[in-house]
C-alpha cells in the first residue's frame, strides 16, 4: 500500500508516498480502505520528534481518517493513534462509528480527532452543561471550531479567541457568541464588559504558557481550566493563590495515549451524545482545505503557519 512520510527540511516539510505492506488486522481491529486523513497539529509535533505513538502503534503519520471497511461498503470515521495518513489502516473496533451519511469523505474525515478532543474535554473532563459558559482559545483550529460548537450543543455559551482577524467570522459562523482578536484584544475586560467577572466556567486552552494568567482572571469559583497542547510554551507561573480564591481545577489532558478501553468508552458516549448533531444539522464539519496526497507537504506547511480555519483534509481517492 502506500502511505505518507513527511520530514522537514530548512524550515519546510518535503512529503513522499512510498510503498509498505498492507497492515494486518489484529485482534478486535478491522482494516478500513481510508478515502480521506485529517491533519492535525499531533502530525507536526510528531515530525519533530516531540510526539512519538504509543508503544505498538502504527508509527506512520495520522489520527483521524473516513473510509471504508475493507470488504464492504460501510462508510467509517476512525479514531487512530497512528497510521491514518495511508491507504489502509488497522482499526479498533471500538474506536470506528458511522460517517455521517450526508457528509462527504473529507468532511468526516475532519470529525474523529478533534470532536472528539472537544467532546471528551468539555463533556466528560469538565461536564460543560447548559447555562455554563466555555472560553476556546485557537477557536479557528479544527478543534476549537469543533468544540464550539459542542459547547453550544450542550447549552453552554461560548467566546473564542483567535491571533487572526481574518479567522474571527469562522468563529462567528460557528456559533461563538463572543469572538476576540486575541493581539489587539484585553480578553479580561472584553469578556467582563460582556458577561461581568468570573464568567467562565470552563477554558479550553491548547496555548500554555502565554495565557494561563488570563484563564484564571476570568475563571469562575469551581471553574476548570484544560490544557490539550502547549503552543506558547510548557512552563508558566502559576498564582497558587488565584486558584485557591476560585476552587479552580487546571487539567492536563491528551487523547492518543488513552488506553483502547478508555478510548472506546469515550466513542460510545460520542456516538450517543454527540454524533446526532451531525444529522441534525446541529454540528458540521468546517474544513478548510482539501489537498491530493501528492501535495501532502503544502498541506503540513499550510498548518505550520497557522493559515488554516478548520480542517485540512488529505485526499486518498485518488491513489
Amino acid at each position: 500500500m502506500r502511505f505518507l512520510e513527511v520530514s522537514e527540511q530548512d524550515g519546510r516539510y518535503v512529503a513522499q508516498v512510498n510503498e509498505t505492506d498492507t497492515p494486518v488486522a489484529g485482534p478486535g481491529e478491522v482494516l478500513v480502505r481510508v478515502a480521506a486523513s485529517g491533519v492535525n497539529r499531533a502530525d507536526l509535533s510528531q515530525i519533530a520528534g516531540r510526539y512519538p505513538p504509543p508503544p505498538g502503534e502504527s508509527t506512520i503519520l495520522g489520527l483521524e481518517v473516513s473510509g471504508t471497511v475493507r470488504g464492504s461498503d460501510e462508510r467509517v470515521c476512525a479514531l487512530l493513534a497512528g497510521g491514518g495518513h495511508a491507504e489502509y489502516v488497522a482499526a479498533p473496533v471500538g474506536q470506528l462509528f458511522p460517517a455521517p451519511p450526508q457528509l462527504d469523505s473529507a468532511s468526516a474525515a475532519g470529525i474523529p480527532e478533534a470532536y472528539l478532543t472537544a467532546f471528551v474535554n468539555l463533556g466528560v473532563e469538565a461536564g460543560l452543561g447548559r447555562g455554563q459558559t466555555a472560553l476556546i482559545h485557537a477557536g479557528a483550529s479544527g478543534v476549537g471550531l469543533a468544540a464550539i460548537q459542542i459547547a453550544k450543543l450542550l447549552g453552554a455559551r461560548v467566546v473564542a479567541t483567535t491571533r487572526s482577524k481574518e479567522k474571527l467570522s469562522a468563529l462567528e459562523r460557528a456559533g461563538a457568541d463572543l469572538a476576540i482578536h486575541a493581539p489587539s484584544e484585553d480578553l479580561v475586560k472584553t469578556i467582563e464588559s460582556r458577561w461581568g467577572p468570573g464568567a467562565v466556567d470552563l477554558v479550553l486552552d491548547p496555548i500554555g504558557a502565554a495565557t494561563l494568567a488570563g484563564d484564571l482572571a476570568v475563571l469562575a469559583v469551581g471553574g476548570t481550566v484544560v490544557f490539550i497542547s502547549t503552543m506558547s510554551g510548557a512552563r508558566a507561573d502559576l498564582d497558587v493563590t488565584a486558584l485557591m480564591k476560585r476552587r479552580g481545577r487546571i487539567v492536563g489532558s491528551t487523547l492518543r495515549s488513552r488506553s483502547r478501553a478508555e478510548k472506546a468508552a469515550i466513542v460510545a458516549r460520542f456516538r450517543a451524545e454527540v454524533l446526532p448533531g451531525f444529522a441534525s444539522g446541529q454540528l458540521s464539519v468546517i474544513v478548510d482545505s482539501v489537498v491530493p496526497v501528492e501535495r501532502a507537504a503544502d498541506a503540513f506547511q499550510r498548518m505550520r503557519e497557522n493559515k488554516n480555519a478548520g480542517k485540512i483534509v488529505l485526499d486518498w481517492r485518488g491513489q
